[in-house]
């Protein structure tokens, strides 16, 4: 049976990353005065490194006027991370990022259902609490029964560590668990802590490969372009009852060809 929901948060809950996460290390980059800009583009590329931090450190190699020392770019990655994190929760706050549509529609229908849910991110904590205090209000943490941050593990997904942390909070084994995910690494995460996933398809991961999932598709406000085709149904999004047909039939897909 299906006994918890395992949420990814940037790209799945919401589509924080092009008009969230971007925007706000743009504005780092002016307040600490160093002429750096990530254009759209340029971003999508970076985000094939995970976590904030790592991806600072990543751009630093293509900037000639980055600090030479190892030490020294460390600090300075840690210093934009954390004015990326306080520019990206004041916009949180004001109301630019929403969550997906579709996503409270199934977490309302998941609560009411007794299905518990979980956050499974290798985001920042602060940048998680922000996003949900402005969606579910000033307690909107609790309406999780765990929640596994960046500051929880000591590597980010790919790595199944987060996920493998998550089922230990929940005292739940994988199979009775359904991640929902956005990425490769996310949906990689999940498999390798044999944690069935569907795959939700993201602005920056329009056509990640994805390989062994319970379904694939656009997102949770759609019943077209699923993979497989869920159940007909007298609604217009995917609902809980879908997501047990997947989690029950474990049908795996993949876009590997």
């Amino acid at each position: 049976m299906l006994a918890a929901l395992l949420w990814d948060v940037d790209g799945t809950l919401a589509e924080t990353e092009r008009d969230g996460h971007r925007v706000a290390f743009n504005r780092a980059f002016v307040e600490r005065g160093l002429p750096w800009h990530w254009d759209i583009a340029r971003y999508g590329r970076l985000l094939r490194v995970t976590g904030g931090r790592e991806r600072l450190l990543a751009a630093m190699a293509d900037e000639t006027d980055a600090p030479v020392l190892p030490t020294e770019r460390e600090a300075l990655a840690r210093e934009l991370h954390q004015l990326k994190n306080r520019y990206y929760a004041q916009s949180v706050g004001e109301g630019a990022i929403q969550l997906r549509p579709g996503v409270r529609a199934l977490m309302d229908e998941a609560s009411a259902r007794g299905v518990r849910q979980a956050i499974v991110t290798t985001t920042s904590r602060a940048n998680v609490d922000a996003l949900l205090a402005r969606q579910f209000g000033p307690d909107g943490a609790r309406c999780f029964d765990a929640m596994v941050c960046a500051e929880d593990v000591g590597a980010k997904k790919p790595d199944p560590e987060a996920y493998r942390r998550a089922l230990d909070a929940l005292r739940l084994p994988a199979v009775a668990t359904l991640a929902i995910e956005d990425s490769w690494a996310g949906a990689t995460a999940a498999q390798a802590a044999d944690v069935p996933v569907i795959v939700t398809r993201s602005v920056y991961f329009p056509a990640d490969p994805i390989d062994a999932a319970v379904a694939i598709g656009p997102g949770l406000h759609a019943r077209h372009g699923w993979l497989p085709a869920p159940a007909a149904r007298q609604v217009d999004r995917i609902t809980l009852d879908d997501l047990v047909d997947w989690h029950g039939r474990m049908e795996l897909v993949s876009t590997l060809g």
